[in-house]
């Protein structure tokens, strides 16, 4: 669990809203907030519900505390009646949505946001924000996942991102299928396996690359990884095996034409007795280019800068808007921008054989269920209190299963249309 406490995760036109709610008695009116996306990444087929836990834990600590209110009062951002309530904020209301590792498309009603207006208006920063940067990692890694076809992957892009950025992208790309991460405070927050080796400096440091490999060696045993290509690939995996032995746990290559070096650094090795040390790739990895090496004899792979930032799709392109009040669905009408009012109930409909065939939603009602259909929300905050959410590797077995269910076009990595197509119905 992380002890990370938002602060003034907030924007100052949510701050104007809560001014002047207040000061016009529109403030605790009942209103329904919604998070969805009005479409998805180009060239991506679904999306995948990363980051809700997160969300959860950050709301219950959503605090102002006395500095943050006197800068806010300091610089004219609230009055002193919104300071004032400022101060005593707690999220009284309730939350709803898709389960973490759940699927998403176009409209999908992901996070539902229940209670008085100003309560969950002040929240769109924090929700947008945690909600944005996850589902884009998740997505980029699941699709990584897919292409790696059961091979290993091991998330490695901490140095591409924010530090909290990167704590939460390793935990997005656990989520989606990645069997470790090299940051150690995720492991440590999060519970996720961890594995690394070490880098080209540590090599560079020695007089050779046979001392470095034998310091590693002797510090780590045979069970570790070296990185054989700070000079010539083919010798430093002589080298390797010269200093470990056969049974050495795994070499990684960082450069070059991986297809090509993958084949003859896997030669090389059952040449020199290493028939089981594996080959582990890295080096500006996506899904295109781990779905190229398929065919190869690569291990595992480590991805990096294309995981954490969502491989060229660094948001989810998700909104929080407001759908109802007191009961009455509202809608904005903006061109290319328009809503949907009214709060959403959304199924997923599958084939006996448990092929998902649709999703749908229904506004202010409740769908006519039909066999196989699976309710998508579940609750997540009643009346202020959080409920008992399942664990990170439930969630991440949850999405497993969901990309099973999905038709195989829905997996290719080509643009087409949405893997499961979308209907809005009103009520039965």
């Amino acid at each position: 669990m992380s002890n990370h406490r938002p602060a003034l995760l907030t924007d100052h036109y949510e701050l104007t809203m809560v001014s002047a709610a207040l000061k016009d008695g529109t403030a605790d009116r009942r209103c329904v907030f919604e998070v969805f996306s009005r479409r998805l990444p180009s060239g991506r087929r679904y999306g995948v519900v990363a980051g809700t836990a997160r969300l959860i834990e950050l709301i219950r600590d959503f605090r102002f505390d006395p500095a943050e209110v006197e800068f806010l009062l300091r610089t004219g951002v609230v009055d002193e009646t919104a300071a004032a309530w400022l101060t005593d904020y707690r999220f009284t209301g309730d939350i709803d949505g898709y389960a973490e590792g759940e699927l998403f498309f176009p409209g999908s009603p992901i996070l539902t946001v229940s209670g008085g207006f100003v309560e969950c208006v002040v929240l769109e920063t924090l929700a947008l924000s945690v909600l944005n940067h996850d589902c884009a990692v998740a997505a980029a890694a699941a699709r990584m996942v897919t292409a790696a076809r059961g091979r290993t992957l091991i998330e490695m892009g901490s140095r591409r991102a924010h530090e909290e950025a990167a704590v939460a992208a390793a935990r997005a790309a656990y989520l989606a299928g990645f069997r470790f991460t090299s940051n150690l405070a995720a492991g440590a927050r999060y519970g996720i396996p961890t594995a690394g080796t070490a880098a080209h400096a540590f090599t560079l440091l020695h007089d050779d690359e046979r001392a470095a490999f034998a310091s590693q060696v002797a510090t780590l045993g045979k069970d570790t990884t070296l990185l054989v290509d700070t000079y010539d690939i083919s010798q430093g995996i002589r080298n390797a095996i010269s200093v470990a032995g056969p049974d050495l746990r795994a070499v990684r290559i960082d450069s070059g034409d991986l297809a090509v070096i993958a084949q003859q650094s896997r030669e090389l090795l059952d040449s020199l007795g290493a028939t089981e040390t594996k080959i582990i790739v890295s080096g500006d990895l996506d899904e295109y280019a781990i779905a190229a090496l398929a065919a190869e004899p690569v291990d595992m792979y480590g991805a990096g800068t294309a995981v954490v930032t969502g491989s060229g799709a660094p948001t989810a392109g998700l909104v929080y808007k407001l759908v109802e009040v007191e009961g009455r669905p509202v809608v904005k009408r903006s061109e290319h921008k328009a809503t949907i009012g009214g709060r959403k109930v959304a199924v997923r409909r599958h084939k006996p054989t448990g092929t998902a065939t649709e999703e749908v939603i229904v506004p202010q009602g409740v769908p006519d269920r039909q066999p196989n259909d699976r309710l998508l929300q579940q609750s997540y905050v009643v009346a202020g209190e959080s409920v008992p959410l399942p664990t990170l590797d439930e969630s991440r077995e949850h999405l497993r299963e969901c990309l099973i269910s999905i038709p195989w076009e829905g997996l290719k990595l080509s643009v087409g249309d949405p893997a499961v197509p979308v209907t809005v119905v009103p009520a039965a």
